[in-house]
């Protein structure tokens, strides 16, 4: 008799049973349990509605940034974070 069955992660199969004979033929029912966690973990990631948002004033508070002076001298990391931290104070 041969019983295999294939996971991807240690301890998520327990319980495993033979259940007798399937018909007339010379295999078995193996019955098992799959293991999980009691707690699912909860995602803290806001997903945002834009049905709801206001691109047109987005677009004015973005467009009061003088752009030219706040990324001068800045390298694309540099420019990158600083047009990131405009970009989520006018989501606020």
């Amino acid at each position: 008799m041969l019983d295999l069955v294939l996971t991807n992660k240690e301890d998520l199969v327990g319980d495993v049973k033979l259940k007798g004979s399937l018909g007339c033929s010379d295999h078995e029912m193996v019955e098992f349990r799959i293991l999980r966690a009691a707690r699912r973990v909860h995602s803290k990631l806001t997903t945002l509605d834009f049905s709801r948002a206001d691109f047109g004033l987005f677009r004015d508070l973005l467009g009061r940034i003088p752009w030219d002076k706040a990324l001068e001298g800045r390298g694309a990391q540099g420019s990158w974070l600083i047009f990131k931290g405009h970009l989520l104070q006018a989501q606020e």
